[in-house]
């Protein structure tokens, strides 16, 4: 009689129960849960500190390219020997933005025709490479001589904003003075 009641006590010993394997998967859903939470930001911020970086270079290209054209539709556009508002020389202009004409950015060639430019094309009039496609850019151009100490017509504040596809907004901020 004992060896009888040995087998079957230990068949009752071989494996999980139903309820075992029940509370086991929940424990391991839960901490998988918390887990992934804490992965995801992270992974997230890595991924924003990229699109960081390509909004930089964005930026700063374009930033070099306005600050390369003149100060003034009415300034000499090939070394600033006039320069407009001075004694003989054309007013400058008022209104910020493109004259007429001056529908793409090839033909841009001072700084405040960039007032309001939001296209994603590089200064050849070509779309920007597909890296950049989600990417949004915002330039604004303002009269700003009182930031420098100066007349307010004799420099121009210009922004260039690159927003990241996360959102982040990616901001440059320069100065154009009529010399």
């Amino acid at each position: 009689m004992y060896s009888t009641f040995h087998r079957t006590s230990s068949k009752r010993q071989q494996g999980f129960t139903l309820i075992e394997l029940i509370a086991g998967i929940v424990v391991l859903t839960i901490s998988l849960a918390v887990v992934s939470t804490l992965i995801a930001p992270a992974e997230e911020k890595s991924a924003d500190n990229v699109l960081q970086i390509k909004a930089s270079e964005l930026g700063q290209s374009l930033m070099s390219d306005i600050t390369s054209r003149a100060f003034d539709h009415n300034s000499d556009m090939t070394g600033g020997l006039v320069r407009c508002g001075e004694t003989g020389a054309p007013a400058c202009s008022t209104t910020l933005g493109p004259e007429a004409g001056e529908l793409m950015r090839s033909q841009f060639n001072d700084v405040d025709d960039f007032d309001g430019f939001t296209e994603q094309v590089n200064s050849t009039d070509d779309a920007l490479h597909s890296g950049y496609s989600e990417f949004q850019i915002n330039v604004s151009v303002i009269y700003a001589g009182s930031d420098l100490d100066l007349t307010n017509n004799l420099a121009k504040r210009i922004t260039v904003t690159v927003t990241t596809p996360l959102g982040t907004n990616i901001e440059f901020t320069s100065h154009k003075a009529n010399f």
